[in-house]
């Protein structure tokens, strides 16, 4: 059955690359996809949702924006791996550090991405699932920072509903458990891959130290963050 072009994704099938890389926004996809791709091409812009397919170093990879949230990342993760056939999605995004000892620009590649979401309870799973991303992927990300010079952190993270929390102490109270930063998407991400037996993996460039109370500016999180793209990129053709 074809089920391509989605309600979401304009493509055809074969305009998507196995491999996917998904930034929060969609500026940040024309950025990597004019500044990295060679023969770069916009497949998709349903809702100013902006995706590309082009070659680095010869390997097709396709860059699409997922929006901010985990509803969002999950609807267009899931129309990727299920109607698309993707075989690869990874995460590129920004991340507040919820440890001191995590500065600014530092890449985190989650491990396990705790959350405060239900998006789990769909599963009906007779207990708590632990989101978490593929083991290869991870691997081979940490690989390519190391070859590349780049500080990176691996651990857990938080993917919350909430960029805005009244709740006193929450920061606190995750970071005694051994989290490192949190943002938005990798849980239902993660999620995602798992049901599909598909392969994810959550970088993320901390953005906002929040507990040094030190932040990047919108224009340094569009276009500042190359670094990442570097590593995800090299990673892409590795997979």
């Amino acid at each position: 059955m074809n089920n391509c072009p989605t309600p979401h994704i304009a493509a055809e099938k074969n305009d998507i690359a196995k491999t996917v890389l998904m930034p929060g926004d969609p500026l940040r996809s024309k950025f990597i996809a004019e500044n990295f791709l060679d023969g770069a091409r916009l497949v998709n812009n349903i809702r100013g949702i902006q995706g590309y397919t082009g070659a680095y170093k010869g390997v097709p990879v396709t860059v699409m924006a997922s929006g901010m949230g985990m509803p969002s990342m999950a609807i267009y993760s899931y129309e990727l791996y299920r109607f698309y056939g993707v075989e690869n999605i990874m995460r590129i995004g920004s991340a507040g550090a919820l440890v001191p000892d995590l500065p600014l620009r530092t890449l985190v590649f989650g491990m396990a991405a705790s959350t405060d979401s239900g998006y789990g309870a769909q599963y009906g799973l007779p207990g708590t699932y632990a989101p978490h991303c593929d083991f290869g992927f991870l691997e081979t990300a940490v690989a390519v920072s190391k070859e590349l010079s780049v500080p990176y952190r691996v651990g857990g993270i938080l993917s919350s509903d909430r960029f805005y929390n009244d709740a006193a102490g929450v920061n606190e109270a995750w970071a005694k458990m051994g989290v490192l930063a949190v943002e938005m998407e990798a849980a239902a991400l993660y999620m995602n891959a798992a049901s599909m037996g598909r392969r994810a993996l959550a970088v993320c460039t901390v953005s906002d130290q929040l507990v040094l109370k030190q932040y990047l500016t919108a224009e340094e999180r569009q276009n500042g963050f190359t670094d990442m793209m570097r590593v995800a990129l090299e990673t892409a053709i590795r997979l």
